[in-house]
């Protein structure tokens, strides 16, 4: 089993054990963090819905990011996949969220953000995390690890949560 089914397989795991469930908003891995989980036989269990919003006008319509943020800080920002976490979760009822929004190439990257720049969001129902992320690589490259990072994060996220709860 490669790394990726791997971390969607623990993810399932906890998940399913809390009676739980997740939600993914994705941009520039175009459902790649949802086919992951999908991989997992019983994913139905404990994954609720994956939007795939390349387009701002998708974000905005589907997830209610604001198109403001579009002209104020881009959509490879923190502001815009946290809304997405926010919107992701709204839409689909999940206590969990992922999103992520960045530059894969080869082309689209600026002095700010160059190719393999991606923001990363991660949602419990009450708060929202998110970070920065610089992948090296081609544009596979790039997709596949914001993919492993986004499923890490979620574990990490659920196991905060433990150690709080013990």
């Amino acid at each position: 089993m490669d790394r990726i089914s791997e971390l969607a397989e623990r993810l399932g795991r906890k998940l399913g054990a809390r009676g739980e469930q997740v939600v993914t908003a994705e941009s520039c891995t175009g459902g790649g963090i949802a086919e992951a989980i999908t991989r997992i036989p019983g994913s139905s269990a404990w994954f609720e819905a994956g939007f795939v919003t390349y387009s701002n006008a998708q974000k905005t319509r589907q997830l209610g990011v604001a198109p403001e943020l579009f002209t104020r800080v881009g959509a490879v920002s923190s502001e815009v996949v946290e809304a997405m976490v926010r919107g992701a979760q709204a839409g689909s009822g999940a206590r969990y969220a992922v999103a992520v929004s960045g530059v894969a190439g080869p082309d689209g990257g600026s002095v700010e953000k160059p190719v393999g720049t991606v923001w990363i969001a991660w949602g419990d129902g009450e708060r929202v995390f998110s970070r920065c992320e610089w992948f090296g690589g081609d544009r596979q490259a790039v997709r596949r690890k914001t993919v492993e990072s986004a499923l890490t994060g979620l574990l990490q996220l659920l196991d905060k949560e433990n150690q709080q709860m013990g």
